[in-house]
């Protein structure tokens, strides 16, 4: 057995607790709990549960930095045309590799749950094979959902949707769609239906690129909800990005929100790729990109923040800090009020948490995988404001890594006479 010391946990006792790990599980949350043969003081640090990135695309990273890639507007839709052309030349072992050093920039930054979303309009389906492989190789040290994901239109791209059944026949975890760029409204619709089918007959989790526009009339998320709603998977479901919701008058949007809360629906939203990719078309005021996370937050409607891309045809930079995500995030959504900053790191843990359905394994709670991290701060507003660092990531109660102490070579000293 192995037991923490002087853990600060977040949404847990004011004082710091003691945590007893037993096989990778925790036994036992409280203080003076029994002696054991490892010992490890946490000296007042924060101790979060993992991040949670509910959203990126690992078989896209790294490919924005070629000619081909380029993205002169700035665009989503010109993001795809160039992944058209980027992904021809896309090998198994090049998708692997590159998928691997995004898995390792965001686990090392203290990502231990990472839903992915893999192109799959493609006929020898090379991402696909690619990230299942990881999926299973890496297991002990980071779990990872796959979405079949029609990137080019699950009708717009001849047999797409053929492809995604392919993909779940193959054991992906989630279907995707993506209706705003299907030719027309009705086709896009027809996407959502095809979606909620697939979804029942393999059993399989829903995650669908939604209304990803400034078009205020890009509404599918409204036949999503209600699909799905009609089918009693509403908790099984995600509506990503639902950009255009951000701009949508509030008579639509508090219905909708009403009927959101009715389903249980989650949603996630990317900040800084959609503050990047959205109001291309404005003059000023610019939108924001974002959907409407204040509200959602605020009436406990389900919502969480991912990365979506780490450097390419979409967005160039990116890396897998989820601290980072989360203070843009904050800012954009105007979510920074003391009470809000005291839970609003759920938006990177428990409530991407619950966007994946993997609660039963997740949380710092008694009987469940000793998975957690010890941030370098004492509370989750110094956490946040600070954006700290993981000075340890804990699978199983193992390290996964651990970093040494802050320190400085020469201290700072303000009174220190420079000349």
């Amino acid at each position: 057995m192995k037991k923490f010391t002087n853990a600060r946990i977040y949404r847990g006792q004011n004082g710091p607790s003691e945590i007893l790990v037993e096989k990778g599980k925790i036994k036992q949350i409280g203080t003076n709990l029994p002696d054991t043969d490892e010992v490890v003081d946490l000296k007042g640090r924060l101790v979060v549960p993992p991040y949670v990135d509910a959203h990126l695309h690992l078989d896209y990273v790294f490919t924005g930095s070629g000619d081909e890639a380029t993205n002169t507007s700035g665009t989503l839709f010109e993001g795809i045309a160039r992944w058209h052309d980027v992904k021809k030349s896309q090998t198994k072992e090049d998708a692997r590799e590159r998928a691997l050093k995004g898995i390792r920039e965001e686990v090392s930054k203290g990502v231990q749950f990472i839903r992915t979303h893999v192109d799959v309009d493609d006929p020898d389906l090379t991402g696909l094979k690619a990230m299942l492989e990881l999926r299973e190789e890496l297991a002990d040290n980071v779990t990872i959902q796959i979405v079949a994901f029609p990137q080019e239109g699950m009708y717009a791209y001849k047999g797409g949707d053929e492809m995604v059944e392919e993909a779940l026949k193959m054991g992906a975890d989630c279907v995707g769609s993506i209706p705003h760029f299907e030719w027309a409204r009705e086709i896009g619709e027809k996407s959502i239906h095809r979606t909620v089918e697939l979804a029942t007959k393999y059993d399989k989790l829903i995650d669908v690129h939604c209304d990803e526009t400034d078009d205020v009339m890009s509404r599918f998320v409204e036949l999503l909800n209600a699909l799905v709603m009609s089918e009693g998977i509403g908790t099984r479901t995600a509506a990503s990005h639902t950009c255009s919701f951000g701009s949508a008058d509030n008579a639509y949007a508090f219905r909708m929100m009403g009927l959101f809360e009715k389903s249980g629906m989650n949603f996630i939203s990317l900040p800084t790729e959609n503050a990047y990719l959205q109001g291309r078309q404005d003059s000023y005021p610019k939108r924001r990109g974002l959907t409407r996370v204040k509200e959602f937050f605020d009436s406990g409607i389900n919502v969480c923040f991912g990365q979506d891309s780490i450097n390419d045809p979409w967005y160039p930079v990116g890396n897998g800090n989820l601290m980072n995500i989360l203070d843009n995030g904050i800012h954009l959504a105007q979510t920074m009020s003391f009470e809000d900053l005291d839970r609003v790191l759920d938006l990177i843990t428990y409530n991407g948490a619950k966007t994946l359905n993997v609660d039963d394994q997740y949380g710092i709670e008694e009987g469940k995988p000793a998975n957690f991290l010890v941030l370098d701060a004492d509370s989750p507003f110094e956490a946040v404001r600070t954006r700290a660092d993981v000075l340890a990531s804990i699978r199983n109660g193992e390290y996964l890594f651990k970093r040494p102490e802050p320190s400085f070579d020469i201290e700072l000293d303000l009174f220190r006479k420079t000349r």
